[in-house]
């Protein structure tokens, strides 16, 4: 795959809940070279962890010019389709999101996520036809994952929360969404209604204890995302050898870590 629309046609294909995409989330390019190498047919980022290796929280406090240049960094580093977590757009309003998506795809990234948060779902709606229409305009057909947080943020009453995230996910798809993305739900009931509520490939957001990819599927779930839990894990290592090297002045923590030369040789290509 040489050209974006040959690697937004592949990752699109991907979707499916006959073998859902699992995607462990990457955050600079180190980690999208293991993601790689390990047999993922994709690298998605991850925004937390992103915003973590550059110096800033999660949460549309990264600037857009540094999401960006990471993003391009990934791309030029691995060979699979790139899909960019771009929290709420990096942009105060729906014209800013056109220019975000811009330089993704101008940055080698073939899909993105795009959260709502605590947004007005009407307000959402506006950014993702102004991300369809960025790609329009670059004649891409750009995976839009809308990101509903319903459930992730326990949004209105629980009674009503499943009626709300379908509202939101049918207002989204109309608006130019290609899929849909509700974390926070492990429930394989809830999952199952939302897979058959939404007409568009369903992405969740998994950790331990989750349902395995093989089961999400048998839901209807076309995406597994493991998001910001795969930099959590490494940064749980770095504090735990931490602590044991400045407690114990031991270094059990390094056990089972990637030999020096395997990864070095990653990065040489």
């Amino acid at each position: 795959m040489t050209t974006l629309l040959e690697k937004a046609t592949a990752f699109t294909a991907l979707h499916t809940p006959a073998a859902p995409l699992p995607l462990a989330n990457a955050w600079d390019v180190a980690s999208a070279r293991i993601v790689e190498a390990a047999g993922a047919p994709a690298v998605a980022t991850t925004s937390a962890g992103v915003a973590w290796s550059l110096g800033a929280p999660d949460g549309d406090a990264l600037a857009r010019d540094r999401a960006l240049d990471l993003v391009a960094r990934i791309a030029a580093a691995v060979s699979v389709p790139v899909t960019a977590d771009i929290e709420g757009g990096f942009a105060a309003d729906a014209a800013g999101v056109g220019e975000t998506v811009a330089g993704v795809l101008a940055a080698g990234a073939v899909g993105v996520n795009i959260e709502d948060g605590t947004r007005a779902p009407a307000e959402h709606a506006e950014r993702l036809a102004a991300a369809r229409a960025a790609a329009d305009a670059a004649m891409v057909p750009l995976y839009i994952n809308a990101r509903v947080d319903t459930y992730l943020f326990g949004l209105g009453e629980s009674a009503t929360r499943l009626d709300e995230t379908l509202a939101r996910a049918s207002a989204y798809l109309a608006a130019g969404a290609t899929g849909v993305f509700v974390p926070g739900v492990t429930d394989p009931a809830v999952i199952a209604e939302l897979a058959r509520g939404i007409d568009a490939p369903l992405n969740v957001l998994v950790g331990p204890g989750a349902p395995s990819v093989a089961e999400l599927g048998a839901l209807g779930v076309a995406r597994v995302s493991l998001g910001s839990g795969v930099a959590e894990a490494a940064y749980a290592v770095a504090r735990r050898a931490t602590e044991e090297l400045l407690a114990g002045g031991t270094y059990g923590s390094l056990a089972g870590a990637l030999r020096y030369g395997e990864l070095n040789a990653l990065l040489k290509g």
